[in-house]
């Protein structure tokens, strides 16, 4: 990272803040308003790096520094910590849970890094195995997290078998529900179940379904195409036909 580029963001951002010759829209943002900003700008960077375009993930990268720029200098501006300071933290993070790299210990690894970082959350206070696992996380990606902590307890199925049984029991529960708060529960019961499964047949459930959404997208603008400007008259049956077509179409 060059520190000529980077002060010289650091400075825009700055002077979008100036209460007096700032931007009218950048001064009166806060922490919690840019938030959403920043899980969007960070999901623009995977869709980038999907789609194996370097251009445009230079860009969006470019978009999530400025988040974490626009976080640091609200801080500054608080009096709570600045830029720097955050650098120095990832430092000093990385260095810490990398001690077989930067330190003197002889072995390393996943295993080592999970013990620092549940070392780390004791040290802060944590009482809970599912400290520390961020709420503001998509439902899908949290549920897997706080699934794997409580695994590494030991309160986990032994094999696949237990999980799979645990997704007919829950789906039963969605059709003996009894009215739409009940339902809306089971179903989300149902779906920490498949997420349960997917991640004992070591299947990583967001990335299966991020390809399942491409998927579905792919054949249903297949469908459009075919179809024309007929399509949205198209009763269910003929749409069906279309549906079948697209299946059966190579993946590109």
């Amino acid at each position: 990272m060059n520190a000529t580029g980077i002060d010289r963001l650091v400075a825009i951002m700055a002077r979008l803040r100036d209460p007096d010759r700032g931007c009218e829209w950048d001064t009166v943002q806060t922490f919690a308003t840019i938030a959403p900003y920043t899980i969007e700008e960070a999901y623009e960077v995977a869709d980038a790096i999907e789609r194996a375009d370097m251009a445009d993930l230079k860009d969006e990268l470019g978009d999530l520094l400025l988040q974490v720029v626009f976080h640091a200098r609200m801080a500054e501006e608080a009096g709570d910590f600045a830029l720097n300071d955050v650098v120095e933290a990832i430092c000093d993070k990385m260095e810490r849970r990398h001690p077989h790299i930067f330190g003197d210990a002889a072995e390393g690894g996943h295993y080592l890094w999970e013990q620092i970082k549940a070392d780390e959350r004791g040290a802060k206070g944590a009482d809970s195995a599912l400290d520390g696992v961020a709420i503001g996380l998509p439902a899908l990606l949290r549920a897997e997290k706080l699934q794997k902590r409580a695994a590494r307890t030991g309160f986990d199925w032994p094999d696949p078998n237990g999980a799979r049984a645990k997704i007919d029991e829950e789906l039963a529960e969605v059709e003996a529900a009894t009215d739409d708060e009940h339902r809306a529960e089971e179903i989300g019961d149902l779906l920490f179940a498949v997420v349960n499964w997917s991640r004992k047949l070591g299947v990583d459930p967001e990335v299966a379904l991020r390809a399942a959404n491409a998927k579905f997208e792919r054949r249903f603008r297949h469908m459009e195409t075919e179809a024309g400007d007929a399509f949205a008259a198209l009763d269910l049956e003929a749409k069906e036909h279309l549906w079948v077509r697209a299946k059966a179409k190579p993946l590109p």
